[in-house]
């Protein structure tokens, strides 16, 4: 990790955890590259997608309270008739990526979220319902439950169904239902226009037909201001874990939910070895022999990458978490091979 900081390939943090305890914890490059500031285990880090797990979650705890159901409707549900989006599209379609629905930025066609900003004023977007208009008019890719795409809008129909379903906004039910129950101490939906402390800044390195990094592009007019049900969310890589254990023992949903939260349900394609599965908000990928070897989720945006993988039988949970669109993908490589040579070898 030390020869990617060098190179300006990574900055952030790596947490490795076996049970409850630590194995591997070190923070590289700058929190604040204009300040000189380091990274460190009290900084906190936008983690992109990976916010769609506390969405999930919250989900699935209005499940297990009979608020929701997996069958729900979600045009019904949220009263979106006279939308695109099909009225037989479920709770589980939406969890699952599975619903079909068009996407505000479709990933998987190579399109950009920061581009989505061009034309609309970021800071005009800060509620859930805020994000209807960029895709509820969009077509279909397909018919629920019959393909499997990746979907961030997806998410954010979750969100508003845990406010409907709860009274609550998004923000305020994740923040007294998951991070105050997983002890999530420092986690939090922060605005970029509002002064945080321990707040990791996303910067992108400028480089030159040669190769050199030449300068450094930050990323605040990448997205809204503030986080929302697909993405955006602050945290610590040690409120991270504290979040995957706290689920895995049974602190926030049903013991029912908890197995089916570490499920996969749906292929999603075929990978080297096996094949890669979509869940409640998680991805697995399944080895050729059928068993599960970790369950994962990944977040990318400018100036932004993350990711929590948690490894099935052996209870070890790797938390890397980047200030850099790029930053997380090498190291977690690294550490996935040196964790398949020691315990697979």
């Amino acid at each position: 990790m030390l020869a990617l900081e060098a190179q300006d390939r990574f900055s952030g943090v790596v947490l490795i955890t076996q049970g409850h305890l630590r194995r591997y914890a070190e923070a590289f490059g700058y929190a604040s590259r204009a300040w000189g500031i380091r990274n460190s285990f009290d900084v906190r880090f936008d983690t992109a997608s990976v916010t769609k797990l506390f969405t999930a979650v919250a989900v699935l705890q209005l499940v297990d309270e009979n608020r929701l159901a997996l069958d729900t409707s979600v045009v019904g549900f949220l009263g979106l008739s006279g939308t695109n989006i099909s009225k037989d599209v479920t709770v589980y379609h939406l969890l699952t990526h599975t619903s079909g629905i068009g996407d505000d930025a479709d990933e998987e066609a190579g399109e950009s979220y920061e581009a989505l900003w061009a034309d609309r004023p970021n800071y005009a977007v800060t509620e859930t319902a805020d994000f209807l208009p960029q895709f509820v008019h969009k077509p279909s890719n397909f018919a629920p439950g019959q393909g499997c795409r990746y979907c961030n809008c997806g998410y954010v129909l979750l969100g508003l169904l845990v406010e409907q379903a709860s009274g609550l906004s998004y923000r305020d039910y994740v923040q007294q239902n998951i991070f105050s129950r997983a002890k999530m101490d420092h986690s939090a939906f922060l605005r970029q226009d509002r002064v945080a402390e321990n707040v990791a800044e996303g910067a992108d390195p400028i480089v030159d037909g040669m190769g050199h990094t030449t300068g450094w592009k930050r990323n605040i007019y990448s997205f809204p201001p503030i986080g929302s049900p697909d993405s955006g969310a602050y945290v610590t890589a040690t409120d991270l874990d504290h979040f995957v254990h706290a689920v895995k023992d049974g602190e926030l949903l049903s013991s029912r939910l908890t197995k089916a939260f570490f499920t996969p349900q749906v292929d999603h394609r075929t990978v080297e070895g096996g094949t890669y599965r979509f869940g409640y908000g998680l991805g697995f990928y399944v080895d050729s022999s059928g068993r599960v070897v970790f369950g994962e989720k990944e977040g990318i945006n400018s100036g932004v990458s993350a990711t929590v993988r948690h490894y099935m039988g052996h209870d070890l949970t790797v938390v890397i978490l980047s200030n850099m669109e790029n930053g997380a993908w090498e190291p977690i490589q690294r550490v996935h091979e040196s964790i398949v040579a020691n315990l697979w070898a």
